[in-house]
């Protein structure tokens, strides 16, 4: 979490936390909490196509008082390796009020710095509650052994903070 989510690669500007700030402050939803994602095939220097699965978990402010955290799975694929992701990935969240959100994350940057994923994936709430909304969705996954890029069987999993920011 995504990742993550994880989505086609694109060059983040600069102000990406910025960006991702003002949005937070016009967000119908904002949320932070965490992302697990697994790669199968683990991610290497080379991309390769791979399936993409995890979980979140989220505490949330929003214009609906009754909304204050979700869970969410995510699943997907497309090519990835340590250095470029090009895939789509959903994410499902169910919300405390029993309400669901399904976002498909289509565009994004994900970055392996020093071994660790930095991620800004962007998508839009295609099902449920905030249907047609844009989504943000940054944040630091831990690599826990950054020279598993080297290694045969790649990074399979990153874990981290996450926000979800729904505007």
């Amino acid at each position: 979490m995504a990742a993550a989510s994880l989505a086609a690669l694109v060059h983040a500007a600069p102000d990406a936390s910025a960006h991702a700030s003002r949005a937070a402050a016009a967000a119908a939803v904002s949320c932070a909490g965490s992302n697990t994602i697994s790669f199968s095939p683990g991610l290497s220097l080379a991309a390769r196509r791979t399936r993409i699965g995890g979980s979140g978990g989220y505490s949330c402010l929003s214009t609906d008082p009754a909304l204050r955290s979700g869970v969410s799975s995510i699943s997907g694929g497309g090519w990835n390796g340590c250095f470029f992701s090009d895939a789509t990935t959903v994410e499902r969240i169910t919300w405390n009020t029993g309400e669901r959100t399904t976002v498909v994350y289509r565009l994004g940057n994900v970055q392996q710095v020093a071994g660790q994923a930095v991620v800004l994936v962007v998508g839009r709430v295609v099902k449920g509650k905030f249907e047609g909304r844009t989504v943000a969705s940054p944040g630091l996954q831990i690599t826990l052994d950054p020279l598993k890029c080297v290694s045969k069987g790649g990074v399979e999993l990153i874990t981290g903070p996450s926000t979800l920011v729904i505007v």
